[in-house]
């Protein structure tokens, strides 16, 4: 069993394969998905599981030096972009796309997975792009 947190087995190994600079996007239920083998599918019924409870578990394992957000989250749903921001590291830089692009992104080649939440909240969707940790623990 392992010992970190994330047992999703297709997320934890998306998370693994990642390189730096490549993307993993999270979104909610009605994100437009193509099912071409990079889809990973946690939805249960509506609302389940939360998208910034997703979110929670992959930063627990991936670091992360940018992510991009629809510009409309802060209109549109400004508690989910507080409850993000409070979960990224200081470091992290944030760019402001359309809903749009951010759609066109996590179809791109460098976009390793998508992930669909329950969440049934607007515009509640994040492109994670990968930083490199060279402070990480080494094996024991």
């Amino acid at each position: 069993m392992r010992k970190t947190n994330l047992l999703n087995t297709k997320l934890s190994n998306a998370i693994s394969e990642i390189g730096h600079t490549q993307w993993l996007t999270i979104g909610d239920s009605g994100l437009p998905i193509k099912d071409d083998g990079r889809k990973i599918d946690l939805s249960v019924v509506r609302g389940l599981p939360l998208f910034i409870d997703v979110l929670k578990a992959t930063l627990s394992e991936m670091k992360v030096q940018k992510v991009y957000l629809a510009k409309e989250i802060q209109t549109e749903n400004p508690d989910q972009l507080a409850a993000i921001k409070g979960l990224l590291d200081d470091d992290v830089e944030i760019v402001w796309t359309s809903h749009d692009e951010l759609k066109a992104m996590s179809r791109d080649d460098n976009n390793i997975a998508t992930v669909r939440t329950g969440e049934i909240t607007p515009f509640s969707n994040i492109v994670l792009e990968s930083n490199v940790d060279f402070i990480g623990e080494a094996i024991k």
